[in-house]
This record gives C-alpha cells, sequence and structure tokens, in this order.
C-alpha cells in the first residue's frame, strides 16, 4: 500500500530525531568517560594537576640506556610547580654507563630541588649508583641493597663447538681486539687487559660512593667488597639513611626541605 506525503516527511522527521538524540548522548558518554579518567588519574597521580606538586619516576628492572627516562627527569628538573622529586628503585642494576648517565641527570636535577630515593625489593650495583644520586635514601628492612662492584661475564662454548666440528676462525688487528670472544678460549693478555677496565671503573664506583656517603676509605672497603645488604644492614653501614617507604621519604621531605605533605604526586 502505498504511503501519503505527510507519512513519509514524519517518517524522515523521526529518524533525524533519533540520529540526533544518538548523537547527543554519544558525545554526553565520551564527556562522562573523559571526567571520570582524568579523575582517575588525578588520584593516581598521572596527570599534570596544574599546581604544585612532588614528581616521581621509577627505575625498574635492568638499567639500560633510556633516553625516554633521562628527558623525563630532566623535565622535572625544569617543571617550576614541581617542589621535589622521588625515585623509587626496584633494580639488580645493569650498564655502568647508562647508571652513570642517570646518577648525573639526579645529580642535576638536585641542584635545583630535593631528590630522595625509596628502595623496593632490590636496589644494587647500578641502582645504587642511581641511588645515591639523591640528596636522601629510604630503604625496606628486606631490601637488599649494595653491590658494590664489577663484573663481566661471558661464556665459553668453545669446547662444544670443537666435538661438533665447528672450528672459530677470524682475522683481527690485534690479538686483543674483541675479546673476551665466547668461541674461543680467552688469553691471559685477554684477561689482564680486562681487569684492568674493570678495576679502573671499580675504582670510580667506590669513589663515587665515598664521596656521596661521606666514607673515609676504611668504611669503603668494608662495604665495597661485592656483596649485598638487607636494609637493616645497609642502615648500620649508612648506605641508606633510614628504613621505611615513600611516606618516609615524604616526611623527610616535609621535616627538612618544607615540601609540604598535602601536595600531590605526579607520575
Amino acid at each position: 500500500m502505498p504511503l501519503d506525503a505527510d507519512l513519509i516527511v514524519d517518517r524522515r522527521r523521526l529518524r533525524q530525531q533519533v540520529t540526533l538524540w544518538r548523537v547527543v548522548a554519544a558525545v554526553a558518554i565520551a564527556g562522562v568517560m573523559l571526567v571520570a579518567g582524568l579523575f582517575g588519574a588525578r588520584q593516581a597521580g598521572l596527570v599534570q594537576t596544574g599546581g604544585e606538586h612532588v614528581a616521581r619516576v621509577r627505575v625498574a628492572g635492568m638499567i639500560l640506556p633510556d633516553r625516554q627516562l633521562l628527558e623525563a627527569i630532566e623535565r622535572v628538573g625544569r617543571e617550576p610547580n614541581a617542589r621535589a622529586l622521588v625515585v623509587t628503585i626496584d633494580s639488580p642494576g645493569g650498564s655502568a654507563a647508562a647508571s652513570e648517565a642517570l646518577h648525573a641527570a639526579l645529580r642535576r636535577v638536585a641542584e635545583r630541588k630535593p631528590v630522595v630515593a625509596t628502595i623496593g625489593s632490590l636496589g644494587a650495583s647500578g641502582a645504587y649508583i642511581t641511588a645515591i644520586g639523591a640528596d636522601f635514601i629510604v630503604a625496606q628492612q628486606t631490601s637488599l641493597v649494595g653491590s658494590i662492584g664489577v663484573i663481566v661475564q661471558w661464556a665459553d662454548v668453545s669446547d662444544m663447538l670443537s666435538r661438533l666440528g665447528i672450528r672459530f676462525d677470524e682475522v683481527k688487528s690485534t690479538p686483543l681486539k674483541a675479546t673476551p670472544n665466547p668461541f674461543a678460549p680467552t688469553s691471559e693478555e685477554a684477561r689482564a687487559a680486562l681487569r684492568l677496565s674493570i678495576m679502573d671503573t671499580y675504582a670510580w664506583f667506590s669513589t663515587l660512593v665515598r664521596t656521596r656517603r661521606s666514607f673515609d676509605q676504611a668504611e669503603v672497603d668494608v662495604v665495597s667488597d661485592g656483596r649485598v645488604w638487607t636494609g637493616r644492614q645497609a642502615v648500620a653501614n649508612r648506605l641508606v639513611d633510614a628504613l621505611g617507604d615513600e611516606t618516609t621519604a615524604r616526611d623527610w621531605l616535609a621535616r627538612e626541605r618544607g615540601v609540604a605533605r598535602s601536595l600531590g604526586v605526579v607520575e
């Protein structure tokens, strides 16, 4: 049965109204989700609120060159509303050069505002290099801290290759080029050269600890034998300043540097 003109017009108007209300509803839902997301992020300390705050950066896992992390730390130093920086550390260490870069970045921030470090389960080797870039270090009682030393490890698979009938060969400019090599036994000359490099880095590391923690040489010798210490031992040996967590660090910031405890944290 054919539809009359008035009925067709009414249906078109109805479709337009339904479409309009759908658009309005979609925009409203999106707005509510955006507001809720921003509120939740602010509550979690993930969004810059525009006011004064305490910044937090995390150093976790193996420490490797990380340009984004370094840039984040540098931004904290330039941000006028960031009253302080909290560095949360849970890492076994990693690259000596990457750890040195983190330490240097933290010291640059410390020239402008206070920096505190909190150590979770582990703050060892390069992670401790990072930690002593802070003005105040907090660890938990059962944290593992220290491992002040340098190590280079490699596998020697030359016997296995020999049994498989595989012979490794090479041409190089000098005997010490590209050593140690897992495909060939390491010569004593190569071991001696590598040890010189390791001991030079170790001397830099231990001197950094002595300077940053105000140790004398005898104290450095005690704590720099490569072992890890529990948080309780680390306090006794002055490797860290206090036992606790981020609350302890915030209390120190409020007490010693006048950074209000009420300020929010921006991740």
